[in-house]
């Protein structure tokens, strides 16, 4: 069977347009190209691509903003006779109160998601920006909407309602819960057992966030009604006390835009640490700067708090699971974290865990823990796909 024309899935910022081109539907799935066009809006802008062990970086001039970084991106892809894509798939962080569901984008749904950009008024101006620029070049090429949130659109309300009065649950406000597409591709790779099973997924990156699954369905997450929420993360606060938020605005007389700023840039780990978000550069200073080694318990505390949270939720867990950069990569991390499970029946077995290896538990343990990389882009592909055969 020929493999169809791939799949160019895009995941956009407010400075940057990634991108990967995926094959799908076929024989095979496979990524025959990433990169991303980068600094968008600031003096120097950068593009690089990825094919195969080819890595290509090219300085540009100023790359105004999205539709110049769409069109340099095809030109990109064509000058390395890349085989151009039969659609686009768009990693939408939220699509709102009205769109729940991955969906083919048309005139109706991108109406209404400018009325959503008040529930991530971060992401999705640029993401919004994006989907107008591929219109725009290629009005003819298909688009469709993967949403972080439609993996945990069926949570059960519960979970889902904010202690908040009735009416502000009405309008839209309500836990949305996000890295949606994270976790479902996690799910796929699960072998029966375990999705049938109890599960908590740590995502855990830059944005950091756990889900608790019971039989392939999830009942809660940490993430609320943006991505701000949760456990601390790399430059976000997570959860606060509203009366923190509440003396800031009354006595220190910071106006929302500054609170916003601090919240989502320059808190977490970063706020703690005094220097950075990054955590592999904290685990290197944290022998020598009291500040990172504290950032970094208090990371590993309240990831260890949520995990033993959400598994009250499900009434204890079989499978944990470490994915995302930290996830996938920082054993010391996901030791410390281990270290203060044991009751519920995690145990590491610490040569795994030092070698990043796809099962870190000490055989016959009661929890099975595993570390797997995530595909957010293959999972875009594949319901981009889907999409384009129902239509």
């Amino acid at each position: 069977m020929a493999t169809p024309a791939p799949i160019l899935c895009i995941n956009s910022g407010s400075s940057s347009l990634k991108f990967a081109l995926c094959t799908i539907g076929g024989p095979d799935e496979d990524v025959l190209a990433r990169g991303a066009v980068e600094n968008l809006g600031g003096p120097e802008g950068h593009i690089w691509l990825q094919i195969g062990a080819q890595n290509i970086h090219t300085p540009a001039d100023m790359v105004l903003d999205h539709h110049a970084a769409v069109g340099m991106m095809f030109q990109l892809l064509a000058t390395h006779h890349i085989t151009a894509p039969r659609a686009v798939g768009h990693r939408l962080v939220s699509g709102g109160p009205h769109h729940i569901a991955h969906a083919r984008i048309d005139a109706p749904f991108l109406r209404n998601l400018h009325k959503a950009v008040c529930f991530a008024p971060l992401h999705l101006p640029a993401e919004i920006d994006a989907i107008e620029a591929i219109s725009h070049h290629y009005p003819r090429l298909p688009q469709v909407a993967c949403l972080d949130t439609a993996f945990h659109a069926s949570l059960p309300e519960v979970a889902a309602r904010l202690p908040l009065p009735r009416h502000l649950w009405d309008e839209g406000v309500r836990k949305y819960g996000f890295h949606g597409l994270s976790y479902e591709y996690i799910m796929s790779t699960l072998p029966p057992p375990a999705y049938q099973g109890r599960v908590i997924i740590a995502h855990l990156g830059n944005g950091a966030s756990m889900a608790a699954v019971v039989n392939g369905r999830p009942v809660d997450t940490t993430m609320g009604l943006t991505p701000a929420g949760g456990f601390m993360m790399g430059t976000r606060s997570g959860d606060l006390d509203p009366g923190v938020l509440l003396y800031l605005l009354a006595e220190k007389a910071y106006s929302p835009r500054t609170i916003e700023d601090m919240v989502n840039h320059n808190s977490g780990l970063r706020g703690v640490s005094g220097t950075t978000g990054d955590m592999q550069s904290l685990l290197r200073e944290r022998a020598t700067d009291p500040s990172a080694a504290q950032a970094i318990e208090m990371f590993c505390y309240q990831a260890r708090k949520t995990a033993g949270a959400l598994a009250a939720a499900m009434n204890g867990i079989d499978t944990l699971v470490f994915t995302g950069g930290i996830g996938e990569h920082a054993a010391p991390i996901r030791a410390s974290i281990a270290e203060g499970l044991a009751h519920l029946g995690v145990r590491l077995a610490a040569d795994a865990n030092l070698a990043n290896a796809q099962t870190i538990s000490v055989p016959g343990s009661q929890v099975t823990v595993r570390v797997i990389p995530t595909h957010e882009d293959l999972m875009i592909a594949r319901h981009t796909h889907r999409l384009l055969d129902t239509h």
